[in-house]
């Protein structure tokens, strides 16, 4: 018996030895023009779940790609069905590995809506997707390194509301690409901005021409409108609701009512001609003309 503890005890001594090597100890004092000493293992292991519903248009699939290749710490999944929860999603992720999610929604084969998740706990948000250009569509000049790592660009707006401030670090924790990822590049190439103008998130891509800070477009583009803000993940308590926004079916709405009331102007106009025209009435007719009657 006494033989094995002394067995023991040597492993374990051993192994501690072992884990002393492996941990990176910093002088006590260093020249500013020395490298810095950095641990290069693979810390941070944030993963990204991107996929999308059933039903996505040309242009949404072709945005969503986009991203896939732009995110090197992304995962695909298969397309999800309509029918299903959302909560499932947070099902996917955990046999996925993924701690966040973009999830592209389509609504109607022609409105597409973003949600971007922590999961499982939360919070979650969803966007309004607008005015979007992919890669492929700009034809811009700039172009990057394939999984290179991205600079996040973000205004001052960002920090004026509480809304705001939970936006960009959701948005820091999804779009930053882990360090010494095992697919990433060691090159930062690109940046990713993002700007708030009109209540709503403008997302650019631009390349990193020379050291002076010369830029050039690379995309994709697109315009994202929050929505709502939930505690949970694809669920919960609304945190924050957008009151500058208007959905897209009020919006068709108004365009339908606009023409109708042009169609009973062009109406009224028709039968004021006629009348006109058979001599009852000498001069244009006007609703307002009765306003003053008394009998």
């Amino acid at each position: 018996m006494g033989k094995k503890r002394k067995i023991q005890k040597e492993e374990n001594l051993k192994n501690v030895k072992k884990a002393k090597k492996n941990v990176v100890e910093l002088p006590p004092v260093r020249s500013s023009e020395e490298a810095p000493i950095t641990n290069n293992k693979w810390s941070n292991k944030e993963r990204v779940l991107v996929f999308s519903s059933r039903g996505i248009g040309f242009r949404d699939r072709h945005l969503m790609k986009d991203f896939k290749v732009l995110m090197p710490h992304s995962k695909s999944e298969t397309k999800m069905d309509k029918k299903d929860s959302l909560t499932v999603i947070n099902e996917i992720c955990q046999m996925k590995n993924c701690t966040k999610c973009i999830y592209f929604e389509s609504k109607r084969k022609t409105d597409l809506y973003l949600w971007m998740s922590n999961c499982p706990s939360g919070p979650s948000v969803r966007f309004d997707v607008q005015n979007i250009h992919t890669l492929l569509e700009l034809k811009l000049t700039g172009n990057c390194l394939k999984h290179s790592r991205p600079l996040l660009c973000f205004n001052e707006a960002f920090d004026e509301a509480p809304h705001w401030s939970l936006l960009k670090e959701l948005l820091i924790q999804i779009f930053s690409t882990p360090r010494n990822h095992p697919k990433s590049q060691p090159f930062v190439d690109h940046v990713f901005s993002f700007t708030v103008a009109d209540n709503r998130i403008w997302f650019r891509n631009y390349q990193a021409m020379e050291e002076d800070g010369k830029l050039a477009e690379i995309g994709p583009r697109m315009v994202l409108n929050p929505i709502k803000i939930f505690r949970g993940s694809f669920e919960g308590e609304v945190l924050w609701q957008n009151p500058h926004y208007v959905s897209r079916i009020n919006i068709r709405r108004q365009i339908k009512l606009a023409k109708a009331n042009k169609y009973m102007d062009q109406v009224q106009q028709k039968k004021a001609r006629k009348k006109r025209l058979s001599g009852i009435i000498t001069y244009k007719s006007d609703i307002t003309d009765q306003v003053f009657a008394t009998n």
